[in-house]
């Protein structure tokens, strides 16, 4: 009765150029390593066998050809076997994997004490939908959650790395990458700086006013702290500019939308109509922006001096949560109570000229900017929740 074969556990991930395999086969030994001891023994073994007047054992040679472990790839099957420690033991493992499409033949594989990883080079850079030819998983295959990113992260991943390399080839052709690096780490490190100094000193002076006055500080709430948030706001801009022309590496559509968005209900909704300064919203709005903001760029400050604290960290990527849904439901709150006001005042409302002669209220686009809202918010919510789930690796539901 022929020896079951025995499989080991593989998990793999992909990127568009390559694959990852990793085997969960501990005690691996390298080739030069069994080729010391198998020619160690050999040695011995003849020098015992001369001694007692013998010869040497036929197919003793061959044994030093062997490899542990053995990876190739033939008509786009990957071939494994080798001698470690698996599920079954200490034993002799092996599997056959064929692509779902071509690949390189020759693959690359390291050893660690734990397992064995193999890194497979597609002929063609593309997104494959399986690992496998077969549509059936074979059962020993699983993903490999820690390496794992569905096609849209890998392109982001991409992207990231392309505009890396660019940003490295600049940086060459301009001077020194070194001096320039540290001159971009200073200069954003001074910007979040100033950024986080400015929204400390609106949430601080937000808090202890209602400690001290109650619910009475919401009403002069604007003009206490106004001309800091004004200042926070334009200068917000340089954040956005940074995002376009890659001096931060972060997309420009959520920093632009979140841009436009507070400076329309800063600008528009609170500074030029007296009658909304007065109102209690402008309290949470500008507390839930500062509450926000002071710790997103006290976290970005601390990286640009490479330093992470971890609890810094899980509070920037988790205070957002409820904070930014509530932030935009306050905005929505403002532009709400304000339309009664623009209508009564007529603001910024035009008429169309001759024949059509129609009163446009500029309520009308208040009542789609609240859509508008809403909108940004599950742009941002979701930029956000990839942002989260790459720091802290979050499992995916299983591919295989």
């Amino acid at each position: 009765m022929e020896n079951q074969v025995l499989t080991p556990h593989v998990y793999w991930a992909q990127r568009h150029r390559e694959l990852y395999l990793r085997v969960e086969l501990s005690d691996v030994q390298s080739l030069t390593l069994l080729l010391r001891l198998e020619c160690s023994n050999m040695i011995i073994a003849h020098c015992s066998l001369e001694l007692l007047g013998l010869s040497s054992p036929p197919g003793s040679a061959s044994r030093v050809g062997l490899q542990n472990p053995a990876i190739s790839i033939t008509e786009n099957v990957l071939h494994f076997k080798a001698q470690g420690h698996g599920a079954k033991g200490d034993n002799v493992y092996e599997f056959h994997l064929e692509f779902l499409d071509l690949v390189k033949p020759e693959p690359f594989y390291k050893l660690t004490q734990r397992q064995v990883n193999i890194t497979v080079q597609k002929k063609v850079s593309q997104w494959w939908e399986r690992l496998t030819k077969q549509e059936k998983r074979p059962l020993f295959l699983a993903p490999d959650f820690d390496r794992w990113l569905d096609e849209s992260d890998a392109e982001m991943e991409l992207r990231a790395k392309e505009e890396e390399r660019l940003n490295k080839l600049r940086l060459e052709s301009e001077g020194s990458p070194e001096t320039l690096t540290n001159l971009r780490k200073g200069y954003l490190f001074m910007y979040n700086l100033v950024q986080f100094l400015g929204f400390s000193w609106i949430f601080v002076n937000l808090t202890v006013r209602f400690c001290i006055l109650g619910k009475e500080s919401f009403y002069d709430t604007f003009h206490t702290v106004a001309d800091m948030m004004y200042f926070c706001q334009m200068l917000a801009v340089v954040e956005t500019i940074n995002a376009a022309i890659g001096v931060t590496t972060s997309p420009v559509l959520p920093s632009l939308i979140q841009l436009l968005g507070r400076n329309f209900i800063l600008f528009i909704i609170f500074g030029t109509m007296e009658e909304m300064q007065n109102k209690a919203v402008v309290f949470f709005v500008f507390y839930l922006w500062s509450a926000i903001e002071i710790f997103r760029y006290s976290f970005y400050m601390l990286t640009c001096i490479d330093m992470d604290w971890k609890v810094l960290t899980w509070l920037r990527y988790t205070l957002w949560i409820p904070l930014y849904p509530l932030g935009c439901l306050a905005e929505a709150i403002s532009v709400i109570q304000s339309i009664p006001i623009f209508n009564e005042t007529g603001r910024f409302s035009f008429t169309l000229p001759y024949p059509v002669k129609i009163k446009v209220r500029f309520s009308f686009f208040l009542q789609i900017y609240l859509i508008m809202i809403f909108l940004g918010l599950y742009i941002n919510f979701r930029h956000l929740y990839k942002q989260r789930r790459r720091r802290y690796g979050q499992k995916k539901k299983k591919i295989h």
